[in-house]
C-alpha cells in the first residue's frame, strides 16, 4: 500500500492535477485588472517547473523502444 502512495504513476497524477489548477489561476490573473505582471509571471514559471518535471518522470515510466 505504501508503495502506490508514492509511486511514479500517483506523482504525475498530482504534478498533472497541480498544472491544471496553474492554469485556472493564470486565466484568472490574466483577467484581473489591474493585471499584475509580475505574479503572472511567477505563476507561468511554476507552470514551467511543474510540465518539465511532468515530461522527466513520463519518460522514466515509458520504457524505451528497441531500435
Amino acid at each position: 500500500m505504501d508503495e502506490e502512495l508514492h509511486s511514479p504513476a500517483r506523482r504525475l497524477i498530482e504534478l498533472r492535477m497541480a498544472h491544471a489548477e496553474l492554469d485556472g489561476r493564470i486565466d484568472a490573473a490574466a483577467l484581473q485588472q489591474p493585471l499584475d505582471e509580475l505574479g503572472l509571471r511567477r505563476l507561468k514559471k511554476q507552470r514551467l517547473v511543474l510540465r518539465d518535471e511532468i515530461a522527466r518522470l513520463e519518460a522514466a515510466c515509458d520504457p524505451d523502444e528497441p531500435a
